[in-house]
């Protein structure tokens, strides 16, 4: 669990920045293969313009992306096998796409990354709710990836308001919203989403602990204090234990 990122220094201007484009992602990552594996991923990639029938394709892009995981190399990875899902159209692979690009999504540092990796999971998880409206996990994950990625990120926020129009008591996006609410300073709310949560699971870590930090937020350290007490036994880690209580001496 982390504490919401808040904005320090000049954050870039959304509509100047652009994303990062493939043809320099996958060549900045090839610079960072051995030689055998690079002159490896150059042949199966004269094979794709020999291939015709998407299911053959579709099994050449996995080949590549399992050549560039073994490398550790996730982007151009994880671009491949998003790319085996769009032609398999499996709402299963196609969710799983959209979560592996958002996983990259949430570690990523660089902006015009974080662009390109949201666009990417938001295609694929488009394709997967097109592929069954219901499914709640790829509709979380695009909300997310508007959110996190893109400079629209209130078409996330919208997406999280329509589950819990349909059901309030929703976790997954009570949590999300209740993060957002922190972020933009609007503590009651999130007070609000993070209580909800804890009505249906009352030893939710994250709800505890982002609850903690709202009622700090709002100057109420006694609750703070007294909710990140409740976490660190939920949680039950020396490591996290260590981490709680040198912040609530700080609130002391």
């Amino acid at each position: 669990m982390q504490r919401p990122s808040s904005a320090g220094g000049e954050t870039p201007d959304p509509g100047t920045m652009k994303p990062a484009s493939v043809d320099s992602i996958i060549s900045a990552s090839k610079q960072q293969l051995p030689r055998a594996v690079a002159d490896s991923v150059s042949t199966i990639e004269n094979e794709l313009a020999a291939v015709r029938d998407s299911s053959q394709m579709a099994a050449v892009f996995t080949r590549l992306a399992d050549v560039w995981q073994r490398q550790k190399q996730f982007r151009p990875a994880f671009y491949y096998r998003a790319k085996a899902a769009k032609l398999e159209n499996s709402e299963k692979s196609l969710t799983f796409a959209g979560q592996l690009f958002l996983e990259l999504l949430e570690r990523e540092g660089d902006r015009s990354l974080q662009m390109w990796e949201a666009n990417e999971a938001v295609a694929v998880l488009e394709k997967a709710v097109a592929l069954n409206g219901n499914n709640e996990e790829a509709k979380l994950a695009m909300a997310s990836a508007y959110i996190q990625g893109t400079p629209e990120p209130m078409k996330g926020v919208q997406m999280l308001l329509a589950i819990t129009r349909e059901k309030p008591d929703d976790v997954p996006a009570n949590l999300l919203l209740g993060r957002m609410s922190i972020q933009s300073g609007q503590f009651d709310k999130a007070v609000k989403r993070f209580e909800t949560v804890l009505k249906t699971e009352p030893k939710n870590k994250e709800a505890l602990y982002f609850l903690a930090q709202a009622y700090e937020g709002m100057g109420n350290k006694t609750k703070a204090i007294e909710l990140l007490e409740q976490c660190k036994k939920v949680v039950n880690n020396p490591e996290f234990t260590k981490d709680i209580d040198a912040h609530i001496n700080s609130l002391k």
